[in-house]
């Protein structure tokens, strides 16, 4: 790679026991010491971040030096956030200690692609000692992203193995560089650092871990949304025009109190990173970890450079144990920023021990009290699957409350998004739904079929509270379901019902296919006579009020009697007391056609000698025929508009209600 011109920057982060020399290493290294805190050079300890930078060729590393007292692992799990690459320490006095493991371990639930191992202090012990140190550091890396990573014995103060450690440390960063991905996206830097400086006002500083920035662009802080703008740019002290991902930034903004940022805070481009209090995570224990992660288990969230208490929701039974690894969903008591498959670390609240970590999932997740088995398969793809499979997931846990595809960058780690979007189209996996002429609502077809089984089962209640009822009002399910919005979702997943024959839609209705009522004989004898009653009556029919008292028994069933006889197509309802039979309702259709078709309007009183009735019907069926759409009226005329059958299942009202 040497010699191609371009700058590839990176971030080198160490880790290691406390007093192992990881910052006279560094010092050796780059020439910088990175203890810049007077409590640090009088105690002799790194207790905050210390950052330097080493320049090999055209690869430039920005190096952040953590701390490694065990009270200060939240410090080092800030400065692990956007590392490329660890040098893990260890002191050939000391060998492998408590923080070396603890440190190791963050570093791995990180899952870093690489790293180099210095062993430091060489010129303290005898050869035959660091061989067993090498040895025992060998063992607590094998299986992880360090197996086979070169040791470099090294004695900073006389420059023993700094050059070999420095091409060691080339080697790895060249790998990487060959090997990393696009690293184009929205900008993106967790802060380590606020402070203010005379003349300049707030400055923010931290690894950028994607993205570039330059002078004068808008960017945001979150969580809290407040908009800033970029006054100044350092890299390493060198005043720059833009940053990078993989370099250390100090960004100049304005619009914002330094009081106001802490460690935890985010800088982003507009839109790109949005706060959430709950957040859907894939979990790795820890094989040494000393206690299982029960459910509602309280602990302490590292991720990006905050950290938060959370409350853990695991999805499958049981405890999480030493090594083992499930999902779950954190509760968080304040906001976190997130992207998918964005690295974090768990710690036990008391007493303080690192435990596990994992991925996120769902950067902004929806509730999810009982996962089902098409869930946790979604989540699968989501953790393990390609770009398609995992824009699919993200798709599915958006539910019913509207996608927008230009999220994936942040909810799936694609940034193809129109092509992503086709596929998912192509496969009949998004579904869009419109609810306006201009607008669609895009579902995933999983959710809208499980909208359909929901749908089935409210149907299958209703019809055994109803047992007389052939079919169901919709008005009843879209109030059952209000809370689907907009509505449009709710009569698609109908609309797909229908299409596999579960769901009939008749003209006052739905009803499950196979649905009848479950009549009593006594109750089917009534129905048969009513029909025959509305059959003999032909246009001069009784109102029902006069039915009901005219029947000797069963009085109270006469209401949904007929109204089975109208969902059967037997009867048609002109309005709440008139009904017509079919037969009757026929011969008016055949009449006005033969006699309207030539486009001729007719009064009220031309239909009604027409017809050969009186006012008392002519006035509620002719405004049936309008409400129909079966007439239009033009002042005191009406025109034959269509012809409709007897029993057509779509009437106007419905199709309307549905387009609305």
């Amino acid at each position: 790679m040497s010699g191609s011109g371009a700058m590839h920057d990176l971030i080198l982060g160490t880790a290691g026991h406390i007093d192992h020399g990881k910052t006279t290493l560094i010092g050796a290294l780059t020439g910088t010491d990175t203890d810049r805190l007077p409590e640090e050079k009088r105690r002799g300890i790194t207790i905050e971040l210390g950052f330097a930078e080493l320049v090999l060729d055209d690869l430039r590393l920005g190096i952040v030096d953590v701390p490694g007292h065990e009270r200060f692992v939240r410090q080092m799990l800030a400065g692990a956030t956007g590392m490329d690459l660890a040098l893990l320490v260890v002191a050939a006095d000391d060998s492998v200690n408590r923080q070396t493991r603890e440190h190791f371990d963050i570093l791995r639930l990180l899952d870093l692609p690489a790293g180099v191992i210095a062993i430091t202090k060489c010129d303290m012990v005898e050869e035959g000692w660091i061989d067993l140190v090498e040895e025992e550091v060998r063992e607590l890396v094998a299986g992880s992203f360090l197996e086979g990573a070169p040791i470099v014995r090294t004695s900073a103060p006389k420059g023993v193995g700094i050059d070999a450690l420095r091409e060691a440390i080339r080697a790895a960063a060249e790998r990487i560089v060959a090997e990393r991905s696009d690293t184009s996206g929205p900008f993106r830097m967790p802060i380590d650092r606020c402070f203010t400086m005379a003349g300049h006002g707030t400055v923010v500083t931290g690894s950028v871990t994607s993205g570039r920035v330059a002078l004068g662009d808008e960017l945001v802080i979150e969580p809290g949304a407040i908009a800033v703008r970029v006054r100044g740019l350092q890299n390493h002290d060198r005043i720059v025009d833009e940053v990078h991902r993989g370099q250390r930034a100090a960004i100049n903004v304005a619009g914002i109190h330094h009081e106001t940022v802490r460690r935890g805070h985010e800088l982003a481009g507009p839109g790109h990173l949005v706060p959430s209090k709950r957040i859907t995570v894939a979990v790795q224990m820890l094989a040494g970890a000393s206690r299982p992660l029960k459910h509602r288990a309280r602990i302490r969230l590292h991720i990006g450079t905050a950290e938060i208490l959370a409350t853990v929701r695991l999805f499958e039974t049981g405890p999480l144990e030493a090594n083992g690894s499930g999902y779950a969903q954190l509760y968080l008591t304040e906001p976190v920023v997130a992207t998918w498959n964005q690295p974090f670390v768990i710690r036990t609240e008391s007493p303080l021990e690192t435990i596990g970590g994992g991925r996120v999932l769902d950067p902004n997740a929806p509730v999810v009290k009982r996962p089902t088995p098409r869930m946790l398969r979604q989540l699968q793809q989501w953790h393990r699957g390609d770009g398609v499979r995992r824009a699919a997931a993200a798709l599915y846990f958006a539910r019913l409350s509207g996608w927008d595809p230009q999220t994936l960058p942040r909810t799936a780690g694609v940034t193809e998004v129109a092509r992503i979007v086709e596929r998912l189209r192509e496969a009949g996996v998004l579904l869009e739904v419109a609810v306006s002429p201009t607008r669609a609502h895009g579902v995933h077809s999983d959710v809208l079929d499980e909208l359909g089984e929901r749908i089935e089962q409210t149907l299958a209640r209703l019809h055994a509270e109803n047992p007389l009822r052939s079919v169901l009002d919709l008005k009843t399910l879209e109030h059952r379901f209000r809370y689907v919005q907009p509505p449009a979702l709710l009569h698609a997943a109908i609309d797909r019902l229908v299409e596999c024959k579960s769901v009939v839609r008749r003209a006052r209705g739905v009803a499950l296919v196979g649905h009848a009522p479950k009549l009593s004989q006594n109750e089917a004898r009534l129905l048969e006579s009513l029909c025959e009653r509305y059959r003999d009556a032909g246009l001069e029919v009784p109102k029902k009020s006069q039915v009901i008292k005219e029947i000797k028994r069963n009085q109270r069933s006469v209401p949904q009697l007929l109204a089975i006889a109208v969902a059967d197509g037997e009867l048609v309802q002109l309005d709440d007391e008139l009904y017509l039979h079919r037969e009757t309702w026929e011969r008016i259709l055949d009449t006005l056609h033969e006699s309207m078709a030539s486009g001729t309007g007719y009064t009220l009183s031309q239909i009604r000698e027409l017809l050969g009735t009186t006012r008392k019907y002519a006035v509620p069926l002719c405004e049936y025929l309008d409400r129909e759409g079966l007439t239009r009226r033009e002042g005191d005329l009406r025109f034959l508009h269509r012809r409709r059958e007897a029993n057509q299942t779509e009437p106007t009202d419905i199709v309307e209600t549905e387009k609305g």
